[in-house]
């Protein structure tokens, strides 16, 4: 599993237009094969960062994504309304590799 780990910079006057963005994309994710984790929205804290994380199932699955949803008309009506509204400054993505299960027994047998 591979999960993709999104800082944005937002423009603070525009969270509302961030929040409509952002609960476009969940069910798309979602519809092309993805686990969407949700979006984080400013609160406490710096005011212009917002984050995003999910997961597909390998990094090929991902890229299969991104090829599809290029060419999606809902994904392009999302992606069009977040140009349009000037919402997003910039985006950085980040791939992890999520730990799900816990497990104790590592740390005691290190004693």
């Amino acid at each position: 599993m591979i999960t993709c780990h999104v800082t944005y910079k937002i423009d603070p006057a525009k969270i509302d237009s961030f929040e409509v963005y952002a609960k476009a994309w969940i069910p798309l994710v979602e519809r092309f094969g993805g686990t969407h984790h949700g979006y984080f929205l400013p609160h406490e804290g710096p005011n212009d960062l917002a984050f995003a994380a999910f997961s597909f199932p390998s990094l090929a699955t991902y890229e299969t994504y991104r090829t599809d949803s290029a060419a999606d008309p809902d994904c392009i009506a999302a992606y069009d309304f977040a140009v349009r509204t000037k919402c997003i400054l910039r985006y950085d993505r980040h791939f992890l590799r999520p730990v799900l299960d816990g497990d104790i027994s590592g740390v005691l047998d290190q004693t």
